[in-house]
């Protein structure tokens, strides 16, 4: 069994590298892809780029060239669905493309000729993935450190399951993020890439699970030092139930 490992940014992937003894540097499509072990685990973990279609040919290249049995994503994600806090943990159960619009010939947000807006996660790697990231929010300050949980004051973060909705544009106003949530009042947060690659894995028949830390609400009001929080919360976040997951096989 053969793992993809996606990471959002290149602090995540820095930090899923230092943890594989033996990775290999393979470039393909342009991108380098890393191949090694995680806990004797059999992983190749890549950088996804930005944007829904970067995303489509880092999953594709990871299934055609490389093999991979299933497809893990962290990153991180703006918050949306009431209750979702900076520092939360978001855990889909499926996405949509919030940017997909071929009305008047199809619904809008529906794909077409796929009959369906929503792609769902695997629900057996998702709940494995779940435990996993509940075991990593459980103590923050032995996960993150007791400055970083200080410094974002990170009160008892928690980790919610739902939708993410994707798009080529980042949701950083609060007239942006106001109009996803009542076009979309399920999506609980925003990102740029999850929706693609579920798509490819649909497509495929490849298990795919993703799990975003929340960084920011997509409003007006983000005033968190965006990429000190990916060195300081999200890429140890993403770590720390990456090795929970692994272990536990």
């Amino acid at each position: 069994m053969r793992t993809g490992i996606v990471s959002a940014m290149p602090q995540e992937l820095a930090a899923v590298l230092a943890r594989l003894p033996d990775e290999r540097r393979q470039q393909v499509a342009g991108r380098d892809f890393w191949a090694g072990h995680w806990h004797g685990h059999d992983v190749v973990a890549v950088l996804s780029r930005v944007g829904k279609v970067a995303a489509a040919t880092t999953a594709t290249t990871l299934i055609e060239h490389f093999g991979v049995d299933r497809i893990i994503f962290t990153g991180t994600a703006g918050g949306l669905g009431e209750g979702v806090r900076v520092g939360d943990l978001v855990l889909a159960d499926a996405f949509m493309q919030h940017d997909m619009d071929a009305s008047p010939l199809f619904p809008r947000f529906e794909v077409p000729l796929y009959g369906q807006s929503r792609f769902a996660v695997d629900a057996a790697l998702s709940a494995a993935l779940g435990r996993a990231a509940r075991n990593a929010v459980a103590v923050p300050a032995e996960t993150l450190g007791a400055d970083a949980v200080a410094e974002f004051a990170l009160d008892a973060p928690r980790v919610h399951e739902g939708l993410i909705v994707s798009g080529d544009r980042f949701v950083a106003t609060s007239a942006e993020s106001d109009a996803l949530r009542a076009a979309l009042p399920a999506a609980l947060a925003v990102e740029m890439e999850g929706a693609a690659v579920a798509q490819v894995c649909h497509d495929y028949g490849i298990p795919f699970a993703a799990l975003r830390t929340i960084s920011d609400r997509a409003d007006d009001a983000a005033h968190v030092d965006f990429m000190r929080f990916i060195d300081q919360v999200a890429s140890r976040y993403s770590v720390a139930v990456l090795e929970s997951y692994f272990s536990s096989l």
